[in-house]
């Protein structure tokens, strides 16, 4: 049996709902993640280049496991439009067995 602390939901965002799908699909197809969902456009408002900016973004979402997150990581970094963008992962806490080893078995490396 698994640990649910082995799996994380990881964490972006870009300037395009294109952008996003760009990412996802790039992600996913590599088998960095299992799958991934582009939400937005949300309303964003961050510190950037010592001001205060707000602007339109999509979120990607993607999920993977803790042991591909740094290559999923290298790649979403590489790929990306922006030369420093948010990449941020947090622990899935809980989730069915059944889609857990789904997950796995997607993104394991043979």
């Amino acid at each position: 049996m698994c640990q649910v602390s082995d799996y994380v939901q990881v964490s972006t965002a870009t300037d395009s709902r294109e952008a996003g799908i760009r990412l996802a699909q790039s992600a996913v197809a590599g088998r960095l993640a299992a799958s991934a969902q582009v939400v937005g456009p949300v309303a964003s408002v961050f510190w950037h280049l010592d001001q205060q900016g707000n602007g339109e973004e999509w979120q990607v979402l993607l999920i993977t496991t803790a042991s591909r997150y740094a290559e999923l990581e290298q790649h979403l970094i590489a790929e990306h439009t922006w030369t420093n963008p948010q990449v941020t992962a947090t622990a899935i806490v809980d989730g069915s067995n059944d889609y857990l080893a789904w997950l796995r078995r997607t993104v394991e490396v043979e």
